[in-house]
């Protein structure tokens, strides 16, 4: 390596290690905005890119949207100028390190959707300076920081690994955990060479877990959430196949994870939801439907789980037909709607699909989320209702989607007149009686 190219790799490096680098993050949404503010928390410089004005001004103001995101502090980084938000993509050229963290879905065919990654590609091999550290870490499939990071860079004249360098390490967030987050959670960083990965790996600090290859880092993400997403087919083939023969399927979870060893507890669901597991699995199955080779078992997990919503809305149909009413005629009150507990994240939450397939087939239709203003179903606007026992008893089912920890679980036992448990929250806090039905 001559010594233009070292001069750059060590300014880098100085810079990251004295605090100097300034960082930024592409994508204030549920990852990069908790992302901009741990970097800005440990003494960088931070700008946050997005492309919405309405989010870009908030944050200025010291607005949060984000519940992973302590508001205090996120006002304090804003006065001490630790961190600033920003719509001028100009401003990508004065960054050192930056980091892309915009959203990767599926579309309605189960593609990956890797257009917010290509655009952010192109943008960035348009701003870039010499000398900085690009890590992309929205969950992907195998290539694509080499196909839509690297490659526009290159089409620049930029080599990457001397006079840029480019890694991937993917975010491992999940919001509202209160154990885990940015500053204890090992983070996967692989780079394009081993120069990218020094320098990701020095940037990410204690947490970094290095690896041989930016693919191997790539297909980790997808692996840990493909394994998580087929153990969830298992214990929901489970459920069905235990309601035919009659027998518990929580308690026979309960039992099975009793050995200290070579179990792992997964739990039953109306579906899987969440930005990740439900997301994640269809860019391996394309990956390797690419390469000629049908990955069957995520096939078969996708079959089961989206199963799963029928599933559980006839066990609603069987339950209003026991005390002979009809579903056309009943009112249903769903508590929770969140795709996990404690949260006001919706994204491709099981209970939300459920809500749509039952929308226009009752009489009424409540909706009980506290984290929630109103929900958006069949592209109509759900209004949500706070909880209230009248409107329990007023109803034919309570539906327990997301077993957020404010309900009153006592309360729901006695004044709701019939009861769906999905989660096994009921039994769960001691609560056994004729009117409760599990999933």
């Amino acid at each position: 390596m001559d010594n233009v190219h070292y001069s750059l790799n060590e300014v880098l490096r100085r810079k990251i290690e004295d605090k100097t680098a300034k960082v930024g993050v592409i994508g204030l949404g549920y990852v990069g905005l908790p992302t901009a503010c741990h970097y800005a928390s440990k003494g960088y410089n931070v700008t946050g890119f997005d492309v919405s004005k309405t989010k870009v001004g908030n944050l200025n103001d010291g607005i949060n949207y984000i519940n992973d995101v302590d508001s205090a502090e996120l006002t304090g980084l804003i006065k001490k100028k630790r961190f600033s938000a920003t719509t001028n993509m100009d401003l990508l050229g004065e960054m050192d390190v930056i980091l892309i963290c915009v959203p990767t879905p599926i579309n309605k065919t189960k593609e990956p959707d890797i257009s917010f990654v290509k655009d952010v590609g192109q943008v960035i091999a348009e701003h870039v300076k010499k000398g900085t550290m690009v890590i992309l870490e929205s969950t992907t499939y195998p290539g694509t920081t080499e196909e839509y990071i690297c490659a526009p860079l290159i089409e620049k004249g930029y080599v990457i690994g001397e006079n840029v360098f480019a890694a991937y390490s993917p975010e491992r967030i999940d919001p509202g955990n209160k154990n885990f987050n940015l500053s204890n959670t090992p983070k996967v960083v692989g780079g394009i060479t081993e120069s990218c990965t020094d320098l990701a790996c020095l940037f990410i600090g204690k947490t970094a877990h290095r690896v041989n290859g930016i693919r191997v880092a790539e297909l980790s993400k997808i692996f840990e959430n493909t394994f998580r997403w087929i153990n969830m087919a298992l214990v929901n083939e489970m459920t069905v196949l235990c309601k035919e023969l009659e027998i518990d399927v929580w308690e026979t979870i309960n039992a099975a994870s009793s050995k200290p060893y070579g179990f792992m507890k997964f739990t039953p669901g109306i579906g899987v939801g969440g930005h990740c597991i439900p997301v994640d699995p269809y860019y391996l199955l394309y990956k390797a439907k690419e390469h000629g080779h049908r990955a069957k078992m995520i096939e078969l997990a996708g079959e089961i789980n989206d199963g799963m919503l029928h599933y559980s809305y006839t066990r609603i149909l069987e339950l209003l037909a026991a005390k002979d009413k009809l579903m056309k005629y009943s009112h249903i009150v769903v508590l929770g709607v969140a795709y996990k507990s404690d949260i006001g994240d919706l994204r491709e939450s099981p209970v939300v699909r459920l809500l749509e397939r039952l929308q226009d087939k009752v009489r009424n239709l409540t909706v009980i989320e506290p984290y929630a203003k109103e929900i958006m179903i069949n592209g109509q606007i759900q209004p949500v209702a706070e909880y209230d026992a009248a409107i329990l008893r007023s109803a034919d089912i309570v539906v327990i989607g997301t077993p957020h920890s404010c309900f009153d679980w006592k309360s729901i036992h006695e004044h709701a007149p019939l009861i769906f448990d999905s989660k096994n929250v009921m039994e769960e806090n001691g609560l056994i009686s004729e009117k409760i039905s599990k999933l």
